[in-house]
């Protein structure tokens, strides 16, 4: 069943879901960073000399048979062994803070309140006008809810409370 907000209702829950978007928003560039070292340490740069620095968009793979048995050769070296344990130190961070991502995720979604953009902080809360569902629409640097749009217009469709009707 689908939770319907006020605009008084949403600007209550407005304080809650900033934090949470913050925090999303840190998250997402603390992987970004992780990444960007993970691809330095495979390549045996420096992570400023990374993909990101070349404008290139460089993801995450996950390692293949052939990777493994290279970290394992690597690893019989003291250099090599840090590498690895590197590598792993950086994969369990990047877990955590997938982690983290996926349980304030989980607790807007909780609230019935649809995540549009994690970098600008956009959220949608869904209500009801006259007996249409639409969508009020906020992000963060917004003092309150201000703003609503149709269900089939995202945010370029946006409109002013007061023409909400």
């Amino acid at each position: 069943m689908t939770t319907f907000y006020t605009i008084d209702s949403a600007n209550a829950r407005i304080p809650e879901v900033r934090e949470l978007l913050l925090r999303l928003r840190d998250d997402r560039e603390e992987l970004v960073r992780l990444r960007d070292q993970l691809a330095a340490l495979r390549s045996g740069g420096d992570p400023a000399d990374g993909p990101e620095s070349a404008g290139i968009d460089a993801s995450i793979e996950p390692e293949t048979p052939a990777d493994e048995a290279a970290a394992q050769a690597e690893g019989s070296s003291p250099n090599g062994r840090d590498a690895v344990r590197e590598g792993q130190r950086i994969a369990l961070r990047t877990q955590g803070v997938v982690d983290q991502m996926q349980a304030s995720v989980a607790t807007i979604d909780g609230w019935g309140i649809a995540l549009r953009d994690i970098q600008a902080g956009l959220i949608d809360f869904p209500a009801l006008v006259s007996g249409r569902q639409v969508w009020l629409c906020w992000q963060l640097g917004e003092g309150h809810v201000d703003w609503w749009h149709e269900l089939s217009e995202g945010f370029g469709g946006r409109r002013r409370l007061a023409d909400l009707a």
